[in-house]
């Protein structure tokens, strides 16, 4: 096997050639697409405006099936017009296979491209050198568009005897080596055989991809998606794939990965938006770390269900409701005053309660209160039952005390009694003074909620019920505006009637598969919430312990063995760091050892001869020095650089006059799962002190960077720096 210098040029042209022939197909396969679609157009023409006949209906939901299965090849067919072949393999027996995105045939059948998630793809991750599995040479074609602009090949089989070209230094580090973006690329090309393993493996269960910093974790988990949205095509398609992030800047990051593989029936959320099914709403503040702690642990379930069954003190005024004290009701039957009193009132409550949810309770209660009321009439004057129940029922007194009594409430009326010192202190009776004090505070100095209140909102909409429907209120005809319907919508279905639905239905939005990235920082109340959404699914699960900002693992331990029961459970640990350069990762590991000794820490693959710049400066001067810090960085790379700031400094990017748009700003928090060519980590001491989990936060801030590290102290002895084997400062 020899290279010659024009062996480039050569091989570039003939993988050209293959290519134009894979797009020559590609456009042929569009305009099949759209005559199909114009087919379903012309299916069924009618011009009457006054009323459908059934016939008429049949001929319109045939036309708009065709016109839904058109438009969702012709999106599949569209959105791969970039970088749709990117590999070959060459095999023992002289056959050569072109991989891709999608799987494209020519007019014989015969395949042009395969689908990289199709059983023959596989020798194309898994083989090695010492497994070559019947490959010779491994190549990855780097496209721009519609042309070939760079060739990386693999030797895999030296004792071969294929006459075959050998170009490039391998596609993995000249992958690592390109400047990274604003959004996640895919890895598609590049998949390694530990990574590959993970993504094909089976569906059923839990399958649990641990790894430090780095190693790929998320990237393989999105590819395991589209994998089994591949290769189970009907069970995930019809039950829906969910996947959850930590933040809004996270989905924004890798939101064109999944259309990029060809998937786009995939629902992505942040933990802030994932009950936005049953709310109707979503957030984005974050509570502080003490707070954080309180409203995210499993105590709260208690907490939440004394809440609802504290009865709410009425407000209508005194003599409608007895003068003997709130709760109490008094009404005149025939001359008679018949009183139920608070303990009555109460226990009431509690037996209701007990067999149904507060929303769809106010019935079964008034018929408790009805029968409370009838024991204790004399009914001198002999009246029936049901003449008894109209005197009551018809009295102000008693329309004013149920609904005082009983009212129909959300799950956002009933949190905010939290606001109310004493409110929580008859719920969280266990609960320390000064976290009660916090959790209070949170509700009363705020008018909006927290991604921590989204779980708490959810678990009190599974307590309380839904909200009743207005029946005098017809659905309509025709969408909303913005309802972000993305799937077959009949005139059938908008006619449905919704009012035969169960009413003590819960309203969660049910997924056949659940992805949790960055699985280590969920609280036991946000695993509570996904479990609503995943009962019956099959999960995978992204995370390492390393990176945590949830202060007790061992309770969210208890939450997710609970979860996942005696389910199958396959783990799959990523052991190569390819982001961080070695020089990076060794400071970053000395940092995460200091409180997690047993953290699980990954190969660095590389070096880049660039060791992180540890700086100082002060206060005055901190805009000014991270403002040359990033200029610096600018001339040195190609791609993007973060500036990582804890919330203590979140004015220093309006101090800095620096507009470039490769330089983006996080919180350390929002940097998690995200990667930068360079980054500026900003007083890290602040960072750990107001972070919950302190210096494993700070662990993530400082392995975002592919290239270039910087770090700004405030202080000339910063405390993170103690346990460093390495304290060399660049000072302002």
């Amino acid at each position: 096997m020899t290279s010659q210098p024009d062996s480039l040029a050569r091989e570039l042209a003939a993988e050209q050639a293959h290519v134009d022939a894979v797009y020559a197909r590609l456009d042929a396969a569009t305009r099949s697409a759209e005559q199909v679609a114009q087919q379903g157009r012309d299916l069924f023409r009618t011009e009457r405006t006054n009323f459908v006949r059934e016939e008429d209906g049949t001929g319109m939901f045939e036309r708009d099936v065709f016109a839904f299965q058109a438009a969702k090849r012709l999106a599949t067919l569209e959105s791969e017009h970039e970088g749709l072949v990117f590999g070959r393999l060459d095999r023992t027996d002289g056959e050569a296979l072109h991989i891709g995105r999608i799987g494209v045939r020519d007019d014989e059948y015969e395949p042009l491209v395969i689908d990289w998630r199709a059983r023959a793809a596989e020798p194309f991750y898994r083989a090695t050198p010492n497994e070559p599995m019947q490959v010779v040479r491994r190549r990855v074609l780097r496209c721009r568009g519609q042309k070939v602009i760079g060739i990386e090949d693999d030797l895999l089989d030296g004792d071969s005897n294929a006459d075959l070209v050998v170009i490039g230094e391998g596609a993995l580090m000249a992958a690592l080596k390109r400047a990274r973006g604003p959004q996640m690329r895919d890895i598609v090309a590049t998949i390694q055989s530990e990574q590959d393993e993970a993504i094909r493996a089976p569906h059923q269960g839990f399958t649990i991809i641990s790894g430090g910093p780095g190693t790929g974790k998320t990237v393989v988990a999105l590819h395991r998606a589209a994998f089994l949205l591949y290769t189970h095509r009907r069970r995930f398609e019809n039950g829906g794939v969910l996947v959850v992030g930590p933040s809004r800047v996270f989905l924004t990051y890798i939101e064109r990965v999944l259309p990029s593989l060809g998937e786009d029936s995939v629902t992505l959320h942040d933990l802030g938006s994932v009950a936005s099914d049953v709310l109707g709403r979503s957030a984005e503040r974050v509570d502080d770390s003490r707070t954080h702690g309180i409203k995210g642990s499993s105590r709260m379930v208690g907490i939440l269900r004394r809440l609802v069954d504290l009865p709410l003190d009425p407000t209508a005024p005194t003599g409608v409701l007895g003068e003997t004290g709130p709760g109490v009701l008094r009404v005149s039957v025939k001359g008679e005053v018949l009183t139920a009193g608070l303990e009555t009132t109460h226990r009431i409550r509690s037996r209701v309660l007990k067999q149904t949810k507060l929303n769809l309770g106010r019935q079964p209660a008034a018929s408790a209160m009805l029968d409370h009321l009838w024991s204790i009439f004399s009914n001198d004057a002999g009246i029936t039952r049901d003449e008894f129940e109209d005197f009551v029922t018809s009295s102000a007194s008693w329309r004013m005390f149920l609904q005082a009594w009983w009212p129909t409430l959300s799950p956002e009326q009933v949190l905010r009694r939290l606001a109310d010192p004493d409110v929580v202190a008859q719920v969280a009776t266990g609960m320390h003074p000064d976290d009660r004090d916090a959790l209070a505070a949170s509700y009363r100095d705020h008018t909006d909620f927290t991604v921590d209140d989204m779980a708490l909102l959810d678990e009190l909409a599974q307590i309380i019920g839904p909200v009743p429907e207005d029946p005098e209120e017809d659905p309509s005809l025709f969408l909303e505006e913005g309802a972000g319907v993305d799937e077959l919508v009949t005139i059938t279905d908008r006619l449905r009637d919704e009012r035969a639905e169960d009413p003590a239905e819960d309203r969660h939005r049910r997924f056949a598969h659940v992805l949790v990235d960055e699985a280590q920082d969920l609280s036991p109340m946000q695993w509570r919430m996904l479990r609503r959404r995943g009962g019956q699914a099959s999960w995978t699960i992204v995370g390492d312990p390393a990176q945590s900002s949830w202060p007790d693992a061992t309770e969210t331990q208890r939450v997710l063995d609970d979860l996942m029961g005696t389910a199958p459970r396959r783990q799959h640990r990523m052991s190569t760091n390819y982001r961080s350069p070695a020089e990076v990762f060794e400071l970053a590991a000395q940092v995460v050892t200091k409180v997690a000794p047993d953290a699980d820490l990954p190969d660095a693959v590389r070096r880049t001869g660039h060791a992180p710049r540890l700086t100082t400066t002060t206060p005055k001067d901190l805009a000014r020095h991270v403002e040359g810090l990033i200029a610096d960085m600018l001339a040195a790379v190609e791609g993007t650089i973060g500036v990582i700031t804890p919330t203590a400094h979140l004015d220093l990017r309006d101090r800095v006059t620096m507009t470039d748009p490769r330089v983006i700003w996080v919180t350390p928090l929002q940097s998690k799962g995200l990667e930068y060519d360079a980054v500026v980590v900003v007083d890290p001491d602040a960072i750990v002190e107001e972070s919950p989990g302190r210096e494993r936060v700070l662990y993530v801030a400082l392995t975002r960077p592919t290239q270039l590290l910087a770090t700004v102290d405030l202080t000339t002895n910063p405390a993170w720096r103690e346990s460093l084997e390495w304290r060399a400062t660049d000072s302002a």
